[in-house]
This record gives C-alpha cells, structure tokens and sequence, in this order.
C-alpha cells in the first residue's frame, strides 16, 4: 500500500544547470567563486559599452592578471601557479558566461601554451611572466585573405637575412589584434617545401617590430567587444631568436595544441548554451500570452524539453572528454565530435530561444539578442564542422 505521503508529496524540480564534475576539487571551485566575484564587478557593469566601444580595454587584462586569473597553467618558475586543466577550463567557463570570453581564455590557454611547450628557455624568461601579470597579451596569426583551413597555402614568408628573419605578407581574422603586444605568426620559411606543410615555421613578433603595423578593424556580425584586425608585414626586421622551435615545425607544432584549443571552444559553447537556456526559461515563465505564462503552452514545453534534453546529453559527454584530457589521454576523434556538435547545437538554441522572446528577442535590451550573434561564429573558429566531420571520418578508417 502506498502512503498518502508518498502520493501527495512534491514533485521533485530536476535542475538543468548543477551536475557534479568529480574531476573538479574545493581549489577549482575557490578560483570559480572569486572569478565570479570580479567579473561581476569589472565586467558586468562595462560589456554594452565595450560592445558599442568594438574593444575591450587592456585595463580589463592588467587587472585579470592583477588578480591571479590568467594563464593559471604556467609554472611558478616563470612567475605561474603551475595549476591543471581544470583552472583554464574554469576561467573560459565564467569569461564566456558573462561574454568576455575570447581573448583571454584564448590567450591564456591556447596561445601561451605554444611557448611553453616550445619556447627556448630565454623565450620563456622574457615573456610568460609578462603574459601571467596581463602586461603581454597574446594573438596567433595564420589566417591569410582567401586561407582559411587549408593553412599549408599560406603565402607569408620568413626569409633568414643573418641574424634577422624578413617578414612579408598579410594576415587577418585576428581577434585581439589592438591589445596584444606578441604575435604568434605563421610563415613559410621554406615556399618550396613539399610536403608544403614542411615549410611552415612559427615566429613571435612583437608589436612595436619596425614593417610591423595593423591593418583596418574588421566590423563582425558578433563579439564586438573583441577586436578583430588584419595585420600587414612589410620587411618586418624580427631576430632570428624569436623563431619558436625548430624551422619547418610550424604546423605541427599547431596541430599539436589543437585537442585543447577546440575543447575550450565546446566547453564555451555549452556554457553559452546553459546561459541561452536558463535566461529563456526565465522568459517564459514571467512572459504573459493570452492571459497565463508562455510557459504553460503546449510548444513552449516541447522547446525547452528537447534543449534541455540535447544540453544534459551533451554536458554528460563533454565532462567525459574534460575528464580525460585533464588525465592526458589523446582524444582527438572525441573531442573533434564535440566540438562540432556542441557549436552546432548552440547556434540551433540560439534562434530557438530567440524565437521563444517573441518580438522582444530582436531587442537589444534581452541578452538573447546578442548572444544570438556571438555564437553564430563558434562552428567556424577553431576548426569548421565540416573540417570536424573530415577528421572524425578519417580516424573511423573511412
């Protein structure tokens, strides 16, 4: 017999947004609640001028840094904390919850970990440090006009003149390309290479470098507190000290950070998709229709169950990935499914939850209206879907 208790008793509220990630500890979650805190005073209350402005100010970085915040991974020696996945994870987690994600989780844990992994001992020396404190922020260049994902074809050439490389070319699509004071610029070093990917090298320019200068600012459908630019390479004089690695490593040495560099981008993804949901469900339960909440109606319903049922699916796989890429184990094939499906999945929410607003979801006043825009770009950077779907099916033998 069942007890009257048990038959009345209230239905329990499943939450969406709290899941238990046991690879993270007390620490992780310190440096959650103190990000939180400062973003929440630094961010929150500048991101619609900054939208307005096209730039986030360097100020931003400097007291990011200030505070503890950047580059997390980067090893006490060279003025770090020497922390785990899990801290970068984090900060592109709470950057991206508020909108001020790209660059400094990109400069933290996709550029930066380039020179760590591959930089001389002097490289070292002279810059992590700076990238640590926020006074040096970071910027890859590899996409040229008309290059996109086909980086072997890249036309911008090093050529060794003693102690010197000259640098000529263009490059563009550079996200923060105003604030950041070194450049981490693909170049072919060796045009007659073939394989031609053999002739790529990396080189680390810095900003004030004579033939060095910044083109135009690219306007963007969205992100535009992140500044994107062309920059331009007229027999820029860079000393051969700055090549990073060895000539002719350049690609691999690309390729080799790229499990990470497209974690981060499903990991942004769904935090972006979470924040989509979570404002939307808000909506439609203050939102008056025909005298009750759109949340009442029938398609309301079966729109939210099916996000949060995509949302929960994916979390669950994504913290699987997160999991063993913190423990170092080569997940390329994974994560390349993640990335593409994450992204994609956003982009989809983010005109489903639009469309749920109704005519106020083309406001400017609704968070909605923008986060529409900025996520329209994540299926691309970082590597295309259709550049996902070609190594998925590769590594499947196909």
């Amino acid at each position: 017999m069942v007890s009257k208790t048990a038959t009345t008793s209230k239905r329990e509220v499943y939450d969406l947004f709290k899941r238990e990630r046991p690879f993270l500890t007390h620490e992780h979650e310190m440096f959650r609640t103190s990000l939180q805190k400062f973003l929440e005073k630094e961010a929150v209350p500048n991101i619609e001028k900054w939208e307005e402005d096209k730039h986030t100010p360097k100020e931003f970085y400097e007291k990011l840094g200030a505070n503890g915040f950047l580059c997390p991974q980067i090893k006490p020696e060279y003025g770090g904390l020497g922390l785990d996945f899990g801290f970068n994870m984090i900060l592109a987690e709470e950057l991206f919850r508020v909108g001020v994600g790209t660059l400094a989780s990109t400069s933290s844990s996709i550029i930066v970990p380039y020179l760590e992994t591959f930089g001389t001992e002097e490289q070292k020396q002279k810059y992590l440090p700076k990238c640590v404190s926020g006074e040096i922020t970071t910027s890859v260049a590899m996409t040229e006009p008309g290059i996109g994902s086909d980086l072997a074809s890249m036309s911008t050439t090093a050529v060794r003149d003693g102690d010197y490389y000259i640098l000529n070319g263009e490059k563009t699509f550079i996200s923060n390309g105003i604030n950041a004071g070194l450049f981490f610029v693909a170049v072919k070093t060796d045009p007659k290479a073939n394989p031609a990917r053999k002739g790529i090298s990396m080189i680390l320019v810095e900003a004030d470098t004579p033939g060095f200068s910044r083109g135009k600012t690219l306007k963007k459908l969205g992100q535009h507190s992140l500044d994107t630019v062309e920059l331009v390479f007229e027999d820029a004089r860079v000393p051969a000290a700055n090549l990073l690695g060895e000539e002719g490593n350049g690609f691999y040495y690309l390729m080799d950070r790229l499990q990470q560099e497209r974690i981060l981008i499903a990991i942004s993804s769904l935090v972006v998709a979470e924040e989509m949901l979570k404002s939307t469900m808000s909506y439609v339960k203050e939102r008056q229709a025909f005298g009750k909440p759109i949340s009442s109606f029938q398609n309301t319903q079966f729109e939210i169950a099916e996000m949060a049922t995509e949302l929960s699916m994916a979390q669950t796989f994504l913290d699987d990935l997160t999991s063993k890429h913190i423990q170092g184990e080569n997940i390329v094939t994974q994560i390349s499914m993640a990335k593409w499906f994450i992204t994609e999945m956003a982009r989809r929410m983010s005109a489903r939850c639009l469309q749920l607003h109704g005519g106020y979801g083309f406001m400017e006043e609704y968070p909605i209206a923008r986060r529409y825009r900025d996520v329209a770009v994540m299926p691309i950077y970082g590597g295309t879907t259709e550049i996902m779907k070609n190594i998925i099916a590769k590594n499947l033998g196909l």
